[in-house]
């Protein structure tokens, strides 16, 4: 089972030189690097450092990894923000687990026994309320629906049709509204009734930067996201 590690960024140089190191090669066999366009030396570092990096075309992490895509050769996808939000030694947890059979697994920042430290009450109360919708409309049982950190097997963006974008997600991406994939691969994977699985994993606050996502704007994307998934995609 070989694993694609990917690793969006934007200006997060700071959060890169504390964390990239943590990593270790042995977790992994490809390593990708998605910029959004950079302009703090985040992109020289990881080139100095040996990492491959793809300088995105278009805005918009859903965007980055379409472009992406096709370079990826694992047959397990990672996803990790180097912001500091996730651990990194957690990685091999949850390849560990997804050597189980699922088809994904989250590491889940409200499972017992972990808990986020970057909350406030806004994103609190947003990841509580988007996932018990979730849970509720799909028939899921997530704690953690919308976080980026989680492993999961390549093929399911093809068969999920993940790569196809609504009108609406298009235009928020032009407009610069972060939201990713995978909130829409928590949705379809619980409508198809694959295999997912959730770990407990902290998030600790973020060492760097400034948070992308734009709380009441990605919030209303996502609104729009799930009556979407109910009254349209089959």
């Amino acid at each position: 089972m070989k694993v694609t590690l990917i690793i969006p960024t934007l200006n997060e140089l700071g959060g890169m030189k504390v964390i990239m190191p943590r990593i270790k090669k042995e977790w992994y066999d490809q390593l990708i690097v998605i910029d959004g366009g950079s302009t703090d030396g985040t992109i020289e570092y990881a080139k100095e450092n040996g990492y491959f990096v793809y300088v995105q075309k278009a805005k918009g992490l859903r965007q980055g990894l379409r472009e992406i895509w096709h370079m990826v050769i694992g047959d397990v996808v990672v996803t990790f923000s180097p912001d500091g939000n996730c651990i990194p030694e957690l990685i091999p947890d949850l390849i560990k687990k997804m050597e189980d059979g699922y088809d994904m697994v989250i590491l889940s920042r409200y499972a017992k026994g972990a808990k986020s430290l970057d909350d406030d009450i806004v994103t609190k109360f947003g990841n509580w309320m988007f996932t018990t919708m979730i849970n509720v409309l799909f028939g899921a049982r997530y704690t953690d629906a919308l976080g980026i950190y989680r492993a999961y097997k390549k093929d399911l963006i093809n068969k999920l049709h993940i790569d196809r974008e609504a009108q609406f997600l298009k235009l928020a991406e032009r407009r610069g509204i972060l939201i990713g994939w995978e909130p829409q691969l928590s949705i379809r994977c619980a409508k198809r009734r694959l295999r997912v699985t959730e770990i407990p994993g902290d998030e600790p606050a973020r060492i760097y930067g400034e948070r992308k996502m734009r709380p009441f704007a990605s919030g209303s994307i996502m609104l729009a996201q799930i009556v979407y998934e109910i009254f349209v995609w089959r």
